[in-house]
């Protein structure tokens, strides 16, 4: 399987170390190109190579890991028909704003600018020194939610989750798991949970 990812930020190159490590075959991009990601990737080695965002896109399965605010500028210039698409972003909100009733998480959004893609959200409510760490801890391993409508794409995101060393809790729904993941105002983000085996 082939990942690509949509930023190259800290969460996107932490998210990249932990994938190349893994053993998948990884591409990585930004905004600026492939040659502005040359000491990232030997930095990080492995399988990993730097491209452009349409050749990240072209992945098995792809992150989106770009701020909320370039989010729907990076996903209008690719297709996404079809894939995979692990939803990253947090929306740039007013701090502890409730949602309106009835309101689209992010991630509802996201998949209106992701046209036809399959979005599930993930790894989106660790701070990004967090997810660096070693995700085996304590006998246990760290836990990433995740939600998403479509129950094949979650199967391969769980799948994803668990072999690089994270424990996966599926919430459901992005209406409904997006609420819990919601950053700021959701009550799942920044805490670090370990799942005790």
């Amino acid at each position: 399987m082939k990942i690509g990812i949509i930023g190259a930020g800290s969460i996107g190159t932490t998210i990249a170390k932990h994938v190349t490590e893994a053993g998948y075959e990884v591409v990585i991009s930004n905004s600026r190109g492939a040659h502005s990601l040359k000491e990232k990737v030997t930095e990080i080695g492995g399988n990993i190579i730097g491209g452009s965002v349409q050749e990240a896109a072209e992945a098995d399965v792809v992150f989106l890991a770009v701020r909320w605010e370039h989010a729907q500028e990076a996903l209008s210039a690719i297709s996404l028909e079809g894939k995979i698409l692990i939803d990253v972003t947090n929306a740039s909100l007013p701090e502890f704003v409730l949602a309106e009733p009835g309101s689209k998480t992010s991630s509802e959004v996201v998949s209106q600018w992701a046209k036809g893609a399959k979005v599930v959200k993930a790894f989106n409510t660790l701070y990004a020194h967090v997810l660096a760490e070693n995700p085996h801890v304590g006998g246990g391993n760290r836990v990433i939610f995740y939600s998403g409508n479509n129950d094949d794409a979650k199967g391969v995101v769980s799948g994803i989750i668990n072999r690089i060393g994270f424990a996966g809790i599926d919430l459901g729904s992005l209406h409904e798991g997006g609420k819990l993941q919601r950053f700021p105002g959701g009550p799942l983000p920044t805490l670090n949970l370990i799942k005790v085996k």
